[in-house]
Order: structure tokens, then C-alpha cells, then sequence
């Protein structure tokens, strides 16, 4: 029988600014991290007599979104990086992600990555998250087996 567990989630991020993690142990919230692409892989053009015709398209952009604690402190290191590489062009878009599941041999790893957006910073009740949300220019996964 196959298990699952975030402790053997290992993320991290490398880029102008900092280099850090952001899987177990950087108080992630339950949401975790999320990878997925974010263009299509296939264009289906129907003929005039209904035969079809597939276009493999070379898009391998994706978007991820890390969701920490509020009190996460990698949050801080994320703003500091946010706001060192929004500075100059030349910083922007220079990050690598990656999350691996150790347990799997699952492998992601993204590459041009950007930050989305400045995350929404919500203050209520209960505490909060913030959802880190990035722009990555390529994907390469590799899934393993449990």
C-alpha cells in the first residue's frame, strides 16, 4: 500500500535575492502548493467535413502557487525577494522552483519563473494565508512511483 506525506515534500526557490525553502517545515498551509499548466498542449482545428486535425503546440508555461501561514517567516523572504527583483528588468523572471515528493520520486522543476502578483494580504479572525502565486516560462516533471 502506497502512503502520502507533505513531510516528504521538498520545494525550493532560487533566484536574485534568495534561496530558500518552500515545502516542509516553512509553515506552508494546508492548501499547499499547487503546479499546473498554464497553456493548452493541443489545438484541434475540425475540417469543413468533420476530419480533424491536432497541433502539438510547444507550450510548457505553467503557474504555481505556494500557500504559507501568515506567520510563515518565509513569507518575509518572499516579499524581499518580490520587491528586490521588481526593481530591474534584468532581475525579473530569473527564478527556478522546484517540488519534489521524496517518497514518489516525483520531480518538478520550473524554470523562468516570475512572481504573479504581490500576494493578497487578508487580516481576520482566524489568521490567514497568503497565496504566493508565480509565472513560470517552462515545466519538466517527472512522476514517480509509490
Amino acid at each position: 500500500m502506497a502512503t502520502y506525506s507533505f513531510q516528504n515534500v521538498q520545494a525550493s526557490i532560487v533566484g536574485p535575492g534568495g534561496s530558500f525553502s518552500l515545502g516542509y517545515g516553512a509553515a506552508v498551509a494546508d492548501e499547499g502548493i499547487t503546479i499546473e499548466s498554464a497553456g493548452e498542449k493541443d489545438v484541434m482545428t475540425v475540417g469543413a467535413d468533420g476530419k480533424v486535425m491536432h497541433t502539438l503546440l510547444a507550450d510548457k508555461s505553467a503557474k504555481l502557487t505556494v500557500r504559507l501561514l501568515k506567520t510563515s517567516p518565509v513569507n518575509s523572504q518572499l516579499q524581499a525577494m518580490y520587491d528586490a527583483q521588481s526593481q530591474s528588468a534584468s532581475l525579473w523572471g530569473q527564478n527556478v522552483i522546484t517540488v519534489a515528493d521524496t517518497a514518489s520520486g516525483d520531480v518538478n522543476t520550473c524554470t523562468s519563473v516570475a512572481f504573479a502578483k504581490n500576494p493578497t494580504k487578508t487580516y481576520n479572525k482566524d489568521g490567514a494565508m497568503l497565496e504566493w502565486e508565480f509565472n513560470a516560462g517552462s515545466l519538466n516533471s517527472v512522476l514517480g512511483t509509490y
